[in-house]
């Protein structure tokens, strides 16, 4: 595996979903209590190298949910705690953080993060988040169809199922960018 090297001046750190209803939630094969430490290692070498974070929160409402005729739901019938959409407070926002509120499992699709990320002169994404293979896995395919290159942060995601997060890992992502852990990342941060 080659040594990364990133453009800092051209990264960014995305991170998904890292909000109290959805850490609060089992995670594999990473606890949320560990990816969130990580992405929170991850977002202060960012704020240090004046790379910009981009939290990315869904929230939704009867309104905005969507509503697929599916075999499994995956929305609860019961109404969301307040506190479901909020931040995790380790990770933030910091004053310089761009907030991107989304109303689906991908952070690109009827939000400006594209935009942001275009006048800001951003090539390189490093995503991290929860949950890998459906909101993380969602923004790294559009991120990918829209040209970026895309750094994952493999122990700064999890999923629902250990099963979802290593097909994510082992054979979607290494397709898309460079799947690598917090140290190795943080090392090309330094």
């Amino acid at each position: 595996m080659e040594t990364l090297t990133l453009e800092l001046s051209a990264t960014a750190l995305v991170v998904i979903d890292l909000q109290k209803g959805i850490a609060r939630q089992p995670a594999e094969p990473y606890p949320a209590e560990e990816v969130t430490r990580n992405a929170s290692l991850l977002a202060d070498a960012c704020r240090r190298n004046g790379i910009p974070v981009f939290l990315v929160h869904v929230i939704t409402t009867p309104e905005t949910m969507l509503r697929p005729d599916s075999d499994e739901l995956f929305s609860s019938p019961a109404p969301l705690p307040p506190d479901w959409s909020e931040f995790m407070p380790e990770i933030g926002p910091f004053p310089s953080d761009i907030v991107i509120t989304k109303r689906q499992w991908g952070a690109f699709y009827g939000t400006d993060l594209e935009l942001h990320l275009r006048r800001r002169g951003i090539r390189t994404l490093i995503l991290s988040g929860i949950s890998t293979n459906f909101g993380v896995e969602s923004t790294a395919r559009f991120a990918y169809e829209l040209g970026f290159q895309q750094i994952f942060a493999e122990d700064a995601m999890t999923s629902r199922s250990a099963e979802g997060h290593k097909v994510a890992v082992t054979l979607i992502f290494p397709r898309m960018g460079r799947v690598r852990t917090t140290a190795q990342i943080l090392a090309a941060l330094e």
